[in-house]
């Protein structure tokens, strides 16, 4: 079994990445692609701004290396880290969480790979221990369907997990993108997480995404989500930044 500290390391190298499992920016849910075989695609969020219940954090920053080793195959790395803000605070100031390996597969090649009908992928992965936050190990298993028409793109996703404190969860969103060919299209987001023992989540997002050039994608949007009676208001702004590295 793999220490904690190897984990951690190579997660915190991840964020710490001189350029700046489920996830497509700004998105909590995916879609049904993965990066190019031989390319590395980064999703960083230099800065966000999380307000939950009388609680100020700063998401700084968050980040997902995912690299196509094989046509129709990505590894994806991810992690977010939190900066607790205000002077009563109950916990570390300091939080790296949502951190996870997992490996992307897509299934049916379709709309998104500019072939007729849905694409279709899969990702398996794994929870792993956090830094001053949940310190177990889970796994998650997600199917991604999505269908990309002339003004409107869908991603439906569905997602089991035996999260890190050893309880079952379930996921569900859906988003919505507009045309594609637009260099700044709208966005969407809703989605319903639940695991047991937990309230129930239910959030939703609105946001925009600017392709800046073929290979650089800028993004912005607005996260509302309210959970047991707590209303949690998130700011993210980020990109997505592909560039080819080439396979072993």
């Amino acid at each position: 079994m793999v220490g904690r500290g190897p984990l951690l390391t190579l997660v915190a190298l991840t964020l710490s990445w001189p350029l700046a499992a489920l996830a497509y920016r700004p998105f909590n849910s995916t879609d049904a692609a993965v990066a190019d075989r031989g390319t590395v695609e980064l999703e960083l969020g230099p800065v966000g701004y999380l307000v939950q219940g009388p609680d100020r954090t700063l998401v700084a920053p968050s980040a997902i290396l995912n690299w196509g080793f094989a046509d129709g195959w990505e590894v994806v790395l991810e992690g977010r880290h939190f900066v607790q803000l205000g002077g009563e605070i109950h916990e570390p100031r300091l939080r790296v969480e949502d951190t996870a390996l997992s490996v992307k597969h897509v299934l049916r090649e379709g709309s998104l790979q500019e072939k007729p009908g849905l694409s279709v992928a899969t990702e398996a992965g794994a929870l792993l221990p956090t830094w001053n936050g949940e310190s177990g190990v889970g796994a998650e298993w997600a199917g991604i369907v999505s269908q990309r028409w002339t003004d409107l793109t869908v991603h439906v996703n569905g997602a089991v997990a035996w999260t890190r404190a050893h309880e079952p969860g379930v996921f569900g969103g859906v988003i919505l993108e507009g045309h594609h060919a637009w260099p700044v299209r709208p966005v969407a987001e809703l989605f319903v997480e639940s695991e047991r023992g937990s309230p129930e989540t239910l959030s939703g997002l609105l946001g925009a995404i600017w392709r800046f050039s073929e290979g650089l994608s800028l993004d912005a949007a607005v996260r509302r989500a309210r959970a047991g009676g707590v209303d949690t208001t998130e700011l993210r702004v980020g990109l997505t930044w592909g560039f080819g590295v080439g396979v072993p």
